[in-house]
């Protein structure tokens, strides 16, 4: 009899761990050469800076099935600098990359916690580089004014219905220092077509940020513009402008240069042409090297680094 109540336990024990989540470790390892003339002006290692193509990171994310269609999951992502092994950090705690929780099905997602804003995801949908740290459009304009995360974050997310997805995020002003935000999205991404408009603002008399962009692909080459209104922080201190650029991939060569022109720009006091000219060369589906050349508000700033993703 106890024999047989052991089975029944350990076979119990098993059925349970077959439910539980699946969990997947995962991270980013890039590091390289470079000089930026706004930091000391040096050829120096680059580890999680503006001209690194991303910051080193290392995460954690998992999902379960509930039944029904109805998934629930979380991600916690933290960086690091490979100069030293020390934190390299995206805010002020040790997972500011991602730290949220997640419910999912066919009718959406709403995930609660700090995350990429849909400001950065609609951007994402058209800018050249993915998003790298040395993107122009990202430096010129910070992402439409409102930064690439936010925190305290309740989101919703459509469910992808032929290409057209849209995201909305709502944060309190009694957890963003007085001063409610809004940010939402909306994007086309089907065939050779990629298409994002983004819009954030903070309350309290903040303006609103918006900025619209599209690409377009045609055998090996890829065209993309943009147009950004952008203001700092509750300032009415505007920057505006667009984006002209586009990357020729050859193999398993890649080349970009993307440009951007200010109309406005009193975040500076001038208005400025930034430039990205950017090389990468695929190793496998998961390394690259990349070499960057960014001309940033009259400054001049390159990198030569290896990306690995795992």
């Amino acid at each position: 009899m106890k024999k047989s109540l052991i089975a029944l336990a350990v076979l119990g024990m098993s059925g349970a761990a077959m439910a539980q989540s699946s969990v997947t470790l995962y991270g980013v390892a890039d590091a390289g050469i470079g000089k930026m003339e706004a930091d000391t002006d040096k050829t120096e290692f680059l580890s999680a800076t503006m001209m690194n193509n991303g910051n080193s990171r290392i995460g954690v994310r998992g999902v379960e099935d509930l039944g029904g269609g109805l998934r629930a999951g979380f991600n916690f992502e933290s960086g690091l600098s490979l100069d030293g092994g020390d934190s390299a950090f995206s805010g002020t705690g040790m997972w500011s990359r991602a730290a949220h929780v997640w419910l999912g099905g066919n009718w959406g997602t709403l995930k609660l916690g700090r995350s990429l804003n849909p400001t950065f995801y609609g951007i994402a949908a058209w800018e050249l580089t993915g998003a790298a740290n040395y993107s122009v459009v990202g430096n010129t304009y910070g992402f439409a004014g409102g930064g690439p995360r936010n925190n305290s974050q309740f989101s919703y997310k459509t469910p992808n219905i032929s290409g057209f997805s849209a995201e909305a995020g709502y944060i309190f002003k009694a957890d963003n220092g007085g001063a409610s935000k809004w940010d939402l999205n909306a994007t086309y991404a089907n065939g050779p077509l990629g298409v994002g408009f983004a819009a954030n603002k903070l309350g309290n008399g903040g303006k609103t940020n918006y900025t619209l962009g599209g690409k377009y692909t045609f055998g090996m080459f890829t065209l993309a513009g943009s147009y950004t209104d952008a203001h700092k922080g509750l300032t009415d201190l505007k920057r505006r402008g667009f984006s002209i650029g586009g990357t020729a991939n050859i193999g398993a060569f890649a080349v970009t240069l993307d440009v951007t022109r200010d109309t406005k720009n009193e975040w500076t006091g001038a208005k400025r042409t930034n430039v990205l000219a950017e090389g990468r060369y695929a190793l496998s589906k998961r390394t690259f090297l990349y070499a960057a050349y960014l001309k940033y508000d009259k400054t001049d700033n390159y990198g030569l680094g290896v990306r690995h993703n795992f």
